[in-house]
């Protein structure tokens, strides 16, 4: 059996560091999924500022079906860790279970949903005559194989929080490989343009999820993939703490959607697609600092949801601390990072000198926010891995919120492009109000009797 990190008695930092590394560096490398996509997209020779945003358009709609995953891998994960941790293997077997077959059947559902819908999908959330058809294009391969996204998504979780990290993050690693060499292939050499691109994307999914399954019913892990009879009430309870990091996940999505819609309205024709090409390249870049810190926060929930199940409150509150910690370190040295580089990343898009500036200037003012993001991360994550995945919910609705309130204000009263320092705003104002109600509950939770428990 290979050795595996101990929940429960190693060190707290070194779990932290050795859950979060890996993570951080999963999710990095995941983003390479959609990152080198527009970059071979939007060097196509004459048609690729206009292809880059077809795919801007319909990016968020294939990232938002992708995104139902985390509903019952992070949901199943944590209930699993919980279970674990109180030495109950035999539940924990059963969650495992129900969480891979129910996400067999939503992603069923998903295809199917998507598919009729995603015409009108293209052009309520964003696409002019010239984009519909790259766009179209696009999402139409990507659905018919969403399966293999939210397969490979959610399941990965069940392998991170058995304590092999390292296996998680390579199951990551094979998808984004595979992707960057048939990326070449599709679309410089065999000129496939965006259909290529969007065949790369599926089949690299293909081979990740392939990964995670093989290991998930293998020998060397110990809870694994067997037969158990759907349960609702097991479900429903996975769901639960599962809702709150889907509703962040997906709304990331549904919030560029918005801002799309909006960069269509108010830049019009002669402005419209440049700043929908620019929100492409921008998000591109912020996803990378996004989904690793994401990777940080979610990728350790296990240490604090095994001991939360083992009735060790100490161990979970100092994991609350050094989570914290790592995270914050992590999104100051990307601030500094973020002066520095956009002007490069926008260069690797596009030579167009207009869509740059304003790539730049996105990047930039997107990422003003990123240190209390996370906090308001951490918060969300940590509370879901103790259970209190309606309070993180509630939390993360009210940051979304006030992102769209800002995106249909700012507009009104400043040029189109200034949408793009929304996420600050919001990010800077919701995550200390966040993490000043995370405290409060952890506080209560201090000054409680069974903290004091011996153990």
């Amino acid at each position: 059996m290979k050795k595996t990190n101990d929940l429960g008695r190693d060190s707290i930092i070194s779990l932290v560091l050795k859950l979060a590394i890996p993570a951080m560096l999963a999710q990095l490398v995941n983003v390479l999924y959609t990152a080198v996509d527009r970059v071979f997209i939007g060097n196509i020779p004459a048609v690729g500022d206009i292809a880059l945003a077809g795919i801007g358009v319909c990016a968020p709609i294939a990232e938002f079906v992708s995104s139902w995953g985390n509903l019952l891998g992070v949901g199943g994960s944590v209930y699993m860790a919980m279970k674990m941790g109180a030495g109950d293997n035999e539940e924990a077997e059963k969650i495992l279970s129900n969480s891979f077959f129910g996400l067999l059947a939503l992603s069923a559902v998903l295809t199917v949903v998507f598919l009729l819908a995603k015409e009108h999908l293209i052009w309520w959330f964003g696409a002019s005559s010239e984009t519909f058809g790259y766009a179209n294009r696009y999402l139409t391969i990507y659905i018919s194989g969403c399966t293999f996204a939210v397969m490979a998504l959610g399941m990965n979780y069940f392998i991170s929080c058995q304590g092999f990290p390292a296996i998680a993050m390579l199951s990551v690693f094979i998808g984004a490989f595979t992707n960057i060499v048939l990326d070449y292939v599709f679309v410089m050499v065999c000129g496939f343009g965006v259909a290529g691109a969007a065949f790369a994307t599926v089949f690299a999914q293909f081979c990740s999820c392939t990964w995670t399954l093989v290991f998930l019913f293998g020998k060397k892990i110990h809870i694994k993939i067997k037969k158990h009879a759907i349960n609702l009430k097991r479900l429903a309870t996975i769901c639960k703490l599962g809702l709150s990091p889907f509703i962040m996940y997906s709304t990331n999505s549904v919030i560029v959607i918005i801002l799309n819609v909006v960069l269509q309205h108010y830049g019009g024709d002669v402005m419209g697609d440049k700043l929908i090409t620019a929100a492409a390249i921008m998000q591109s870049y912020v996803i990378a600092i996004l989904n690793p810190l994401g990777g940080i926060t979610a990728g350790t929930q296990a240490v604090i949801s095994y001991n939360y199940g083992a009735k060790n409150y100490k161990r979970v509150i100092k994991a609350f601390n050094q989570i914290t910690g790592v995270a914050v370190i992590f999104c100051s040295v990307m601030f500094v990072v973020s002066r520095i580089v956009p002007q490069y990343i926008a260069m690797m898009f596009t030579s167009d000198a207009e869509i740059i500036s304003l790539s730049v200037f996105g990047m930039k003012a997107f990422t003003f926010g990123l240190v209390p993001l996370a906090l308001h991360y951490e918060a969300t994550d940590g509370l879901t891995a103790i259970g209190k995945g309606g309070t993180a919910l509630v939390m993360s609705a009210f940051r979304k919120i006030t992102f769209v309130i800002l995106m249909c204000i700012i507009p009104m009263f400043a040029p189109a492009q200034y949408v793009f320092a929304y996420e600050s705003v919001g990010d800077i104002a919701c995550g200390l109000i966040n993490t000043v109600a995370c405290i409060f509950i952890v506080r209560k939770m201090l000054n409680s009797k069974e903290l004091f428990e011996k153990h």
